[in-house]
């Protein structure tokens, strides 16, 4: 049941009127300011004993007085259970992100090591995303750099294709992994299935922590082979030795005691906080990554740490334990939400001696050491946004600069790409690309393309957020061009209403050198900064990142184009089909050329589809 009242009262006494009405059942409630935003959402055990105490006229952190008195309305909803609360309330958070909540900002999936088990030779690779390929999957790995780690070794040790399927089948010699002796080249039978099944049964051991048991069965099979005289056979056996006890002297954490467990320590000093997380499987340590939650305008310790789990693992699968830095509110219920998420049972500690609170301390010293970095970095940054203000003319610092730039090849595969800073730096989750769809432009019309690209964004930003309440509205508007590119630019801003967002123009100055660089605003004469001025070298790593971003994403775009076939456009030919018919055939060309007994004869294309074929490229005109 949601219940909505609002009118003169507000703060505590408005609170207070909620009461008699409140039931002790579990639920969810949320704050509203005067406008009907939402401040903060809460879950209870007991609405009434819970809300009561924002009744209360004093004893509040400040954070809590702050919202108590900016409340004009609440709303409730109840459930059936404590644990339905909990997640109604992470899903709340999450769709309304109030300002007084503690929030996850960075929800990246983490990647994963497959090894696919749909061919005779299996192939390992990273996969990030759903799993619905057929093998197993080992993982989370906390980073991409992590997995290429551990990809490569696991090629030095065992030898294993990380080749397509389609590439696999083309070869007609080793590629240069094997002249390197990081593949075992299965693609010309230099190794038979057999033998190829059990180098990935040895890498699968090692994934699950057997890396001893590995290392013996190599040492038992280098000696057999000396008896046995194969001496270049007992050679390549020593390398892999070799290679392995490389690997483990690198992996650096390795606990003993501790087979599979997420590590999540938090440390908060100025108002921010950090959490790092230690992913251990397999008694090895996996990658860690750091968060900075935002802290809800002040949260305690433990309600900032059990938002995060909620969040975290909201779209992840959870180890089966998680070792925690500080203890939460409601861990019997985040115990409980977490294990009915996983399909199996979830243990929450916090350990207190041995090796399980060694990696707690281990984490929060890292925690502790990027948050310092990352404070020193940010106060950096701080006096070069006060410096670009006082530089430029602006009423306040920037917290978001929006730098645009547009990147194509005579007017081809065009793709216009904007880049985001702020107080962090660089925010690469809020970049984004524009493949240039007017048809009516001209090759190489950079006015038209800026047009384009600024008229989707603020079209799309005023009708998602026309009262500019959350921070995807810039402050700045940074654009490569000079004088005619800005008074474009601000007549087109004027056309959508948003001419309050200062432009700037940033122009290559005498002799188009980086450093005499001119600086154009709306009806104002241009300028330059001096030559050692940070604020210009600030300005410069805005605009070569945009241009680094824009020409990434136009390359992409024309290798996509580049790779394109004719078979793209036969009705039934997904991606599988056209790898197996140009494995067979070779090229698109020999396709179109084909007869329909030779279509037929390829593996995986039906009759049907061998005629479908056969008449997209003979039928007349």
């Amino acid at each position: 049941m949601v219940e909505v009242t609002s009118g003169k009262l507000s703060g505590h006494s408005l609170i207070q009127s909620y009461l008699k009405a409140l039931t002790a059942q579990p639920g969810v409630y949320r704050m509203l300011d005067a406008e009907g935003r939402v401040l903060y959402v809460g879950k209870a055990r007991n609405l009434r004993a819970r809300v009561s105490n924002y009744a209360r006229p004093a004893g509040h952190s400040a954070r809590i007085a702050r919202m108590i008195h900016a409340t004009h309305a609440m709303m409730f909803l109840t459930t059936r259970t404590e644990t339905e609360a909990l997640l109604l309330e992470q899903n709340l958070i999450k769709q309304l992100k109030p300002y007084f909540n503690v929030l996850l900002r960075d929800d990246k999936s983490f990647p994963n090591i497959l090894v696919a088990k749909d061919h005779p030779f299996p192939q390992i690779k990273k996969h990030r995303g759903a799993k619905k390929e057929k093998g197993d999957y080992y993982g989370p790995f906390a980073s991409a750099g992590a997995v290429n780690r551990t990809l490569n070794q696991l090629q030095k040790v065992f030898l294993l294709r990380n080749c397509s399927d389609a590439m696999f089948a083309s070869r007609t010699r080793p590629c240069l992994l094997y002249q390197i002796k990081r593949c075992s080249a299965p693609c010309v039978g230099h190794v038979g299935e057999a033998e190829y099944r059990a180098l990935v049964a040895d890498a699968e051991r090692f994934l699950q922590g057997k890396s001893t048991q590995v290392q013996a069965k190599l040492a038992e099979d280098m000696a057999a082979a000396s008896e046995a005289m194969e001496f270049e056979r007992a050679a390549a056996l020593r390398d892999r030795i070799k290679a392995l006890t490389q690997v483990q002297s690198a992996q650096g954490i390795n606990p003993r005691g501790v087979a599979e467990a997420d590590v999540v320590a938090l440390h908060m000093e100025g108002g921010q906080a950090c959490v790092q997380v230690f992913f251990i499987r397999a008694n090895q340590s996996w990658g860690n990554r750091d968060f900075y939650p935002k802290t809800g305008a002040g949260a305690e310790a433990a309600e900032v740490l059990e938002a995060f789990l909620g969040q975290f693992y909201a779209d992840k699968a959870p180890s089966r334990l998680i070792l925690l830095s500080h203890p939460i509110e409601d861990a019997d219920l985040m115990t409980e939400l977490l294990s009915d998420r996983a399909g199996r049972r979830v243990e929450i500690a916090v350990p207190q001696r041995g090796e399980k609170a060694e990696l707690v301390e281990n984490a929060a010293r890292n925690a502790r050491e990027s948050l310092a970095r990352k404070m020193s970095e940010s106060a950096a940054q701080s006096k070069l946004l006060e410096g670009l203000a006082e530089a430029f003319d602006l009423d306040a610092p920037p917290r978001r600069i929006e730098v645009y730039d547009n990147s194509h090849i005579m007017g081809t595969d065009a793709v216009g790409g904007m880049i985001v800073a702020g107080l962090e730096g660089f925010v690469k989750s809020q970049y984004r690309k524009f493949n240039i769809q007017g048809t009516d432009l001209a090759p190489g019309d950079d006015f038209g393309m800026m047009k384009e690209v600024l008229t989707r964004r603020f079209q799309r930003l005023l009708k998602e957020d026309p009262d500019r309440e959350s921070e995807a509205w810039p402050d700045l508007l940074l654009i490569d061009g000079g004088a005619g590119q800005v008074s474009a630019v601000r007549g087109i801003m004027e056309d959508m209403g948003v001419e309050d967002i200062p432009v700037i123009g940033v122009a290559k100055g005498i002799d188009r050198d980086a450093g005499k660089e001119e600086f154009h605003r709306p009806g104002k004469p241009p300028f330059a900064l001096a030559h050692n001025a940070p604020v210009l070298y600030f300005v410069q790593r805005l605009r070569d990142e945009a241009h680094r971003w824009a020409i990434g994403a136009h390359r992409a775009k024309r290798a996509k184009a580049v790779g394109a076939t004719p078979l793209d456009e036969v009705p039934g030919i997904g991606a599988a089909r056209k790898r197996a018919l140009l494995a067979h055939f070779g090229s698109a060309k020999a396709v179109s050329r084909a007869g329909l007994e030779d279509l037929k004869a390829v593996a995986g294309i039906s009759e049907t589809m061998a005629q479908t074929v056969y008449d997209f490229f003979h039928t007349s005109g």
